[in-house]
């Protein structure tokens, strides 16, 4: 999204109570890649959300995106349609891919999500291509900070999670433009080239 389409918007006490909702659902959650707070993962993806011109319906859904496929399934899900609406309950349940626990085999779980998200609605569409945009920027800098070893984190390895990026790719690219997309392009394509593409500078 263009910087003359992005309009300022207030956020107001739900968007509050979602950050602290959120904080306190993954408080004992770490990033399995680089090992960081979880809590900084959700608030990346809000953040990316925002800056391409979410709502802040949108944000809040971001904030709570991993909440119930990660900390209580259907229940979670009963809960934040109670805190904060039929609206971002529908978001979060499009952007989980199981609410059951234990949760199904990797793969299928994937590929069943991937087909999903083809009717997914647009604000799902947008929450998700900045989750992967966030981890695959996390994923870009765990590799070059500690090498092969971080797949060893990752139930698809290095194969699967390619596989999975790449699926996901194709999924946003049949709605999606813009610089959320031409990222995760470019990080896809540097995960493959890895270590061949090392390059220990920042990404944009």
């Amino acid at each position: 999204m263009s910087e003359d389409n992005l309009q300022i918007i207030t956020l107001s006490r739900k968007f509050e109570h979602a950050l602290a909702f959120a904080n306190q659902v993954h408080a004992h959650q770490k990033r399995k890649d680089s090992g960081a707070p979880y809590f900084a993962h959700v608030i990346g993806v809000a953040a990316l959300v925002l800056e391409d011109g979410g709502s802040e319906e949108e944000a809040i859904a971001a904030l709570l995106h991993d909440t119930a496929e990660d900390q209580g399934g259907q229940a979670m899900l009963d809960e934040i349609t109670q805190r904060f609406g039929e609206t971002i309950a529908q978001i979060v349940a499009e952007c989980s891919d199981t609410l059951i626990s234990p949760k199904p085999p990797w793969q299928g779980r994937k590929e069943g999500h991937i087909n999903a998200l083809h009717t997914a609605r647009p604000e799902t569409i947008r929450i998700m291509l900045a989750d992967k945009v966030y981890n695959s920027r996390n994923l870009l800098r765990s590799l070059q900070e500690r090498g092969d070893p971080v797949w060893e984190n990752f139930k698809g390895g290095r194969e699967g999670t390619i596989w999975y990026f790449q699926q996901m790719y194709q999924v946003f690219s049949e709605t999606q433009t813009g610089y959320m997309l031409n990222e995760f392009a470019r990080n896809i394509k540097r995960i493959e080239a890895f270590p061949n593409d090392c390059d220990p500078e920042p990404l944009e």
